[in-house]
């Protein structure tokens, strides 16, 4: 489900997708694109478990929580060697305490995203307009099924990628998390790169407006690697999307 806010700042690549874009807020805009030979059961299920929610806060929303996080995010550096080398050009921190106005908006995140709870510390990353996040799963040790996201400053595209089936979705061998538990994991990593080609796969690039949430869950979260697209690729649909700096507010659940 996407809905879509006549305000919205994409509406040149929108207008490319749907003749009517620009009317009126009900309207549910298709910001996904899928490649290759996609199972139709399974493309039905990605749709449900992958949701990006347009406009989720305002202009004025979006300076309260960056002027929240700004006076401790501009006193470290941009790191260019992540441990597990699936960022580069970031830096990151986590937040449990809020301000009030701060912690409605990621009340509001959880009542649209999450069945029950969310982890205590919400993580916050933060990506230099060079700055790429490589294909990557965040493993199952340290985080449940779904992981949540407000998209600050810029505008970007996530690119999910189907994972090896051998590893991840073999109906036999159970989900990821399963498989986690049996030691299928080759390590701790908070985030693990298994491969996922493009070649005789398939795959799907989504649009994240700035202030928009996206929303993935189960299918999407486990059976998928995950990316920002670096500038230089930054693209939805033939059309650029011009990525700078980029700040994102992450909600998850426990494992």
């Amino acid at each position: 489900m996407i809905i879509l806010n006549r305000c919205s700042p994409l509406r040149q690549i929108l207008r490319r997708c749907y003749s009517q874009a620009a009317e009126i807020t009900s309207n549910k805009i298709n910001l996904t694109a899928f490649f290759g030979k996609w199972p139709e059961t399974e493309q039905q299920e990605f749709r449900e478990h992958m949701r990006i929610i347009t406009d989720f806060i305002s202009e004025s929303e979006e300076q309260q929580l960056h002027e929240e996080i700004e006076p401790y995010m501009s006193r470290l550096r941009y790191e260019f060697d992540h441990w597990d080398d699936a960022i580069h050009g970031f830096r990151e921190t986590e937040r449990k305490k809020w301000f009030p106005k701060n912690r409605e908006i990621l009340e509001r995140v959880r009542k649209v995203a999450f069945d029950g709870a969310v982890m205590p510390y919400v993580h916050i990353l933060d990506l230099a307009p060079d700055g790429v996040i490589k294909p990557h799963v965040d493993s199952t040790r340290y985080c449940g099924t779904t992981i949540s996201g407000i998209s600050l400053l810029s505008d970007s595209v996530m690119r999910l990628v189907r994972t090896d089936a051998q590893r991840y979705n073999q109906p036999s061998s159970g989900t990821a998390k399963e498989l986690e538990s049996k030691g299928s994991e080759p390590d701790a990593a908070y985030r693990h790169q298994p491969a996922a080609s493009l070649e005789n796969n398939f795959y799907a690039d989504l649009l994240l407006p700035r202030r928009s949430l996206y929303i993935m869950s189960h299918t999407a979260r486990y059976n998928f690697t995950h990316e920002i697209l670096a500038k230089e690729h930054s693209e939805f649909q033939g059309t650029p999307v011009p990525k700078t700096r980029r700040i994102s507010i992450i909600c998850r659940n426990d494992p």
